[in-house]
């Protein structure tokens, strides 16, 4: 019994190191400390859009895809030989688990997104990066709501 419960409990570990939450990405998400707070807005116009993918934190630190991932390579590696080869054989697939589990909770953290350059209308350039929820296209006119750091798109 306790051999079939551990390969589920880290299957499940590594289920939620995916959970990092991305929806502050998109263009449509408002943090709390944003509501009932004022907002500059400039217009502009799209000049490029580019895919690229935003490499969102996870929650746990990256603990969890490797944790999990040691645990299983733990435990596969303990099904191989005998003696001290199959102590070695452990050792091993919970380095191996520890890399792939990192490795896959990486890729399950990324968020397709947009990089778009637009020319305000006062004719300075801006990039912006967010979210690819909404499509967007090159000659799109476009609000720029926020400023600095905290600046999202929204079509005009």
């Amino acid at each position: 019994m306790k051999r079939l419960l551990l390969p589920v409990v880290a299957l499940s570990i590594l289920t939620l190191a995916g959970c990092a939450n991305t929806s502050g990405y998109s263009g449509d998400v408002y943090r709390g400390s944003q509501a009932k707070t004022g907002q500059s807005v400039t217009y502009g116009t799209i000049v490029a859009v580019r895919p690229v993918q935003i490499q969102a934190e996870s929650r746990a630190g990256g603990l969890l895809g490797s944790g999990g991932g040691a645990v299983i390579g733990g435990l596969l590696g303990s099904q191989v030989g005998g003696g001290s080869g199959r102590q070695l054989a452990t050792v091993a697939g919970a380095l191996g688990g520890a890399v792939a589990g990192t490795a896959a909770e990486d890729a399950t953290n990324r968020v397709n997104a947009l990089e778009m350059e637009i020319r305000r209308d006062d004719g300075t350039d801006v990039v912006v990066v967010q979210r690819a929820d909404r499509q967007f296209q090159a000659g799109q006119r476009v609000r720029l709501i926020g400023n600095g750091a905290n600046m999202s798109v929204a079509p005009y």
